[in-house]
């Protein structure tokens, strides 16, 4: 078993427990568990099928909700191993933090808060919490993966501290095993957060170059990848373009890393937290850029907006998807017998179309981005816009 070598890194020893007691394993921790039963969970699975940016099926090259958490948990675990932390808490975090989007990415997010906004809302950590919690149904005397407290407190506040109003699902849960929302996550979620980060600003303008919505000399242009870019070029004059820009890619990725490792080392040298409550208890988050890295990942971010989430390309798309989900779910509130068996008892029991609606929307949100275009081919009809069936230029 990892032994974390900082006092206030989580201590599997001295966790908070589960909502409902078990025996603890003679072989592994209860956060190594924990990183097991995420990764054993069907909606771990349904991440292969779900998008980052792209519809999943555009192309084989890019990265999908699956990839990017694999991505995550490995930044996650080396920033946590240099600093100390717990590594299997860490990376737990990394691995979930991404459960509970909905198919088609944010655009799929989008769609599901509108319709849900009359019903209480639709928040993607929230919805994490609900899966990993109640919605995974394999255990014999729970329901959910009856996660320890502090990995279900880093899936809900790994971004910070949880302000009113909160999100439906996490308030439900909250009531019954309270997870602090008003107080920052521990040190190990705070690495799982900016390891997202970290890991989608890299591998977006991977993407955005492979689907060629922007070229390599762009890319060169732009803060902190001129620098990579002239580094590679230094020390590999006459490099093809295909390995140039990976090169410089890596080097963009190795900065980002130990910007944060720097920074997150002055803030916990500063506190100088003695336990994990220290950290949770902090003015601020301890895992953070630079002021300057933060500002010029800043300008990346709007070239990517501009030149990739808002490509008309993509925006066709996100148009169409979009009908899907506003489809989809109206339907199925009418529809309810359309819901597969063994979401049918919860339909029997619901109180009112409240909790209709809650029902409808877990299931849509357990969509993959497939499943959700065949479902409503099947249900509603019309012919599939081509745009769907195009394969990506680069796959």
């Amino acid at each position: 078993m990892t032994t974390a070598t900082v006092p206030f890194a989580c201590d599997p020893a001295q966790t908070r427990g589960r909502l409902h007691p078990e025996a603890e394993s003679a072989f592994r921790s209860p956060f190594q568990r924990d990183r097991d039963r995420i990764i054993h969970a069907s909606a771990f699975r349904r991440l292969k099928h779900k998008t980052q940016v792209f519809i999943e099926h555009e192309g084989d090259y890019f990265r999908t909700r699956l990839t990017h958490s694999i991505e995550v948990a490995q930044v996650a675990r080396t920033i946590a191993r240099h600093l100390g932390l717990n590594m299997e808490l860490t990376e737990a975090v990394a691995l979930a933090h991404d459960l509970g989007h909905p198919p088609f990415g944010h655009t799929g997010e989008d769609a599901l808060g509108r319709l849900m906004a009359p019903y209480g809302g639709f928040d993607h950590n929230a919805q994490a919490i609900r899966i990993v919690t109640r919605l995974e149904r394999h255990y014999a005397e729970w329901d959910g993966l009856n996660l320890t407290w502090e990995t279900l407190e880093g899936i809900a506040k790994h971004n910070g501290p949880v302000l009113p109003p909160v999100p439906y699902a996490l308030a439900e849960y909250d009531a019954v095993h309270a997870l602090e929302l008003d107080t920052h996550a521990s040190a190990e979620a705070q690495v799982a957060a900016l390891s997202d980060d970290i890991a989608y600003n890299n591998h977006d303008l991977h993407d955005g170059l492979r689907a060629e919505l922007f070229s390599t000399d762009e890319l060169a242009d732009l803060p902190i990848l001129h620098d990579c870019f002239a580094e590679v070029d230094m020390k590999y004059p006459g490099l093809n373009y295909y390995r140039r820009r990976h090169e410089a890619l890596r080097r963009f990725f190795g900065v980002l890393v130990e910007d944060v490792i720097g920074v997150t080392e002055a803030n916990l040298r500063e506190i100088d937290p003695r336990t994990p409550g220290d950290v949770r208890h902090a003015e601020r988050m301890m895992a953070q850029f630079t002021p300057a890295l933060w500002s010029d990942l800043k300008v990346i971010r709007r070239f990517l907006f501009e030149r990739m989430y808002r490509a008309p390309s993509v925006v066709v798309v996100r148009r169409e998807v979009t009908q899907v989900i506003e489809e989809l779910f109206p339907f199925y509130l009418a529809h309810p017998e359309e819901l597969p068996r063994q979401w049918r008892k919860d339909v029997a029991e619901a109180a009112d179309e409240v909790a209709l609606a809650r029902i409808v929307s877990d299931y849509i949100a357990g969509m993959t981005d497939r499943f959700a275009l065949q479902s409503h081919d099947r249900l509603i009809g019309g012919q599939r816009n081509p745009s769907r069936e195009r394969t990506a230029r680069s796959s």
